[in-house]
């Protein structure tokens, strides 16, 4: 039966395909191989088969090597927009330390003309204190004066009123009277010429108390100015702040109590406020919120470079896998891919805990930082730095490279929070919306 159909089999293909032979011709002998049409047409089909399978390959082969081509042109743009955007990030971030740094230098200077104004306010308080006593002073001897000068009158009207009513049967003035006349007459002018001067001396006085009083009228209104200037830069200046950690995760009295507690000091421009024994003025107090604002930007300014804001990586480099599920596990990082041997930076202070080999990790960095954080940097081609080593925000401590399991040169960056592994990216992000 197999043979049968074989031979069927042969027969309808000898109708397009007769059989042939092949001779072999030697010196000695001559032979020859029979081609029967069937295998023909496997020879035929074997061949077709090859030069299909050749040009199936040579157009997969063209249509990868047009691919890849249009890919890198993709890459280089992709890495050339990404490049410019970093780069206006970079000036943005300067522009942004700029006005930083003028608003710090004018809060100074404006600090500085709040404690001069203080100091000439007081100044004017107590000179106006000084002539309010002189003024008193001078009211006391007016009236005591004029007390004299009334009862010298009523005295010498008693003795005009006497002499008047003798008439002739009195005597002449002897020498004795005549003095105590002048001596009188002349008491009473220079009383007179005394009211009248001490008259022009508290009208002065006076003057010159209306003028303080509008000094430090306009004092006052200067000070509110500067207060309400000040005040205003305040909130601009800490409320972005107070975002940036809300935006990371974190609170932000509980960040601030911490560095308080590690950078405690007192004094300062407002510490003899009560050393007069008196309840502060409002203006003192005003100064005071202004002096525990500035300190609590300072302390923010402590926390920034504690808390893992940095990015570590700042030459051009791409983002290649985020943070949650990857390939059914757990990804606890983010990836970032540049060049082999791309400088890796320390993303805040902190203290080296490990700097070695780590099974997938490959070369491994860890950094402990302050309030619970941790900083793992991955599958590095290079280790610069020691455990033990204190390393600053910004500070390189490796480059990027292939090492454990990786499937191509990039950077592995975690980020634990008392060692839970959190998504890198909301304090990378947090940083990039404030700075």
């Amino acid at each position: 039966m197999k043979l049968g159909l074989v031979q069927r089999l042969d027969r309808f293909c000898g109708r397009f395909l007769p059989e042939r032979r092949v001779f072999l011709k030697s010196d000695t002998d001559t032979r020859f191989v029979r081609l029967s049409p069937t295998a023909q047409v496997m020879g035929i089909g074997v061949t077709g088969a090859v030069l299909a399978w050749t040009c199936i390959a040579t157009a997969v082969l063209v249509i990868d090597a047009i691919g890849a081509g249009n890919f890198r042109e993709q890459a280089k743009r992709d890495q050339e927009s990404y490049q410019l955007r970093l780069n206006t990030m970079a000036q943005a971030r300067q522009d942004s330390i700029t006005l930083a740094t003028l608003a710090q230098e004018r809060y100074d200077i404006a600090l500085k003309q709040v404690a001069a104004m203080q100091q000439e306010l007081l100044n004017s308080e107590v000179r106006r204190n000084e002539l309010a006593a002189g003024l008193d002073v001078l009211q006391n001897r007016l009236r005591d004066t004029l007390i004299s000068k009334r009862k010298l009158d009523q005295d010498i009207e008693k003795l005009r009123l006497a002499l008047a009513g003798e008439g002739q049967a009195v005597s002449p003035m002897g020498a004795a009277d005549q003095d105590m006349v002048a001596f009188l007459t002349t008491a009473l002018n220079d009383t007179a010429a005394e009211r009248d001067q001490l008259i022009k001396s508290a009208q002065s006085a006076q003057a010159y108390s209306q003028e303080l009083e509008l000094e430090l009228r306009l004092t006052q209104e200067r000070n509110e100015q500067i207060f309400r200037q000040i005040e205003e830069a305040m909130v601009v200046s800490i409320e972005p702040l107070n975002k940036l950690f809300k935006a990371a995760g974190m609170n932000p009295d509980r960040i601030l109590d911490a560095v308080r507690s590690g950078y405690s000091g007192y004094g300062g421009p407002l510490a003899a406020l009560s050393s007069r024994g008196t309840p502060p003025t409002a203006e003192e107090l005003r100064a005071m919120n202004i002096m525990q604002s500035l300190d609590e930007m300072n302390l923010y300014r402590l926390a920034v470079d504690k808390i893992p804001f940095y990015h570590p990586v700042q030459s051009s480099h791409r983002f290649t896998s985020g943070y949650g599920k990857r390939w059914g596990r757990k990804h606890e990082g983010a990836d970032f891919a540049a060049a082999h041997g791309t400088p890796i930076y320390a993303t805040a202070d902190g203290t080296i805990v490990h700097a070695g080999w780590s099974s997938g990790y490959g070369r491994l960095i860890k950094i402990k930082h302050a309030f619970g954080i941790e900083t793992r940097y991955a599958h590095l081609s290079k280790i610069r730095v020691k455990v033990g080593q204190k390393v600053s925000r910004g500070e390189r401590i490796g480059d990027m490279g292939n090492t454990g399991r990786s499937t191509g040169t990039h950077l592995h960056y975690e980020i634990r929070n008392n060692g839970t592994a959190v998504n890198p990216m909301n304090y990378l992000k947090a940083a990039n919306d404030v700075f």
